[in-house]
C-alpha cells in the first residue's frame, strides 16, 4: 500500500466538515469514503479495506471514543481523531484507546493532510518490518484456489496476487484454519471470530461466510472448501 493509494474513511455527523475533508483529500490523490455515523462506519470496515479512519469524537448516538475502541479491538486501521480545543481529556483517552493522532477543530486541512501522510508512513514502515521478519511459505494454508497467510493477514489467488480481505474475513479464515475438519456452529464462530455470544437472530456469520466463499470457492453456489453441514454449522475440510 502506497500513501497515495490509501483508502480513507471520514466519519463525521456534520456534512459540511465531512464533505470538505473528503474533497480535499481526494484532490491529493486519496480514495475517500464518507460515513455519517457508527453504523455506516462499521459496515464499511466489514466490507472494504480501509487504511485510515478520520473520526469525530463528538457525534450523536455512538460517540467517536466508543467507535475508536471498537476499531482498535477489531482491526489495525490507523485512526485520527477530530476533537474540540477544550476536549483535552477526550484526546488523552482517545490516544490511550489506540488512536494514532488527533487534529483540533476547526480543522486546518493542511495539518490534517500532513498527519494522514505521517500515520501512513508509520504504517508502511511497520508493515515492511513485519514482512522482513516473517518466514514465508510454511505457515500458509490452502483454501481452495487461494492461499491464506495468517501471519501476514493476507489471502492470495492461484497466481499469487493478493485478494483484499476485511478484518472479519481474516478472523474467519484464521478460525477455520485452526479448526480444520471440525464442524463449527454459528455460536462457536461468533465466539471465536466476533468475541461475542450467540444471538438466534444474528445472521452476520452467514453473510460473511457467503462473501468469503465468493473469494475462495471455484463455484460459490456449490461450495466445496467451506461447506454447510445442515443443522450443524460450517466445515472447512
Amino acid at each position: 500500500m502506497t500513501t497515495t493509494h490509501a483508502h480513507i474513511v471520514v466519519c463525521d455527523d456534520e456534512p459540511d466538515i465531512r464533505d470538505t475533508v473528503a474533497e480535499y483529500l481526494e484532490h491529493h490523490g486519496y480514495t475517500v469514503t464518507p460515513a455519517n455515523a457508527g453504523p455506516a462506519l462499521r459496515e464499511l470496515m466489514d466490507s472494504q479495506h480501509v487504511d485510515v479512519v478520520i473520526l469525530d469524537i463528538r457525534m450523536p448516538g455512538e460517540d467517536g471514543l466508543s467507535l475508536a475502541r471498537y476499531l482498535r479491538e477489531h482491526s489495525d486501521v490507523a485512526i485520527i481523531m477530530l476533537t474540540g480545543s477544550a476536549e483535552i481529556v477526550d484526546r488523552v483517552v482517545g490516544l490511550e484507546i489506540g488512536a494514532d493522532d488527533y487534529v483540533i477543530k476547526p480543522v486546518d486541512l493542511r495539518e490534517l493532510l500532513a498527519r494522514v501522510k505521517a500515520v501512513l508512513r508509520r504504517t508502511s514502515a511497520s508493515e515492511r518490518a513485519a514482512e522482513k521478519a516473517r518466514t514465508p511459505g510454511p505457515h500458509q494454508v490452502q483454501f481452495g484456489k487461494c492461499r491464506f497467510d495468517p501471519d501476514a493477514h493476507k489471502l492470495y489467488n492461484a497466481d499469487g496476487v493478493e485478494i483484499a480481505i476485511t478484518p472479519m474475513e481474516f478472523r474467519l479464515l484464521k478460525v477455520f484454519s485452526e479448526h480444520r475438519g471440525r464442524v463449527l456452529n454459528r455460536d462457536q464462530l461468533l465466539e471465536l471470530a466476533h468475541d461475542r455470544g450467540w444471538d438466534p437472530f444474528d445472521r452476520s456469520i452467514d453473510i460473511r461466510v457467503s462473501r468469503l466463499r465468493k473469494k475462495i470457492e471455484v463455484d460459490p453456489s456449490k461450495p466445496e472448501v467451506i461447506r454447510t453441514i445442515r443443522g450443524m454449522g460450517y466445515l472447512y475440510s
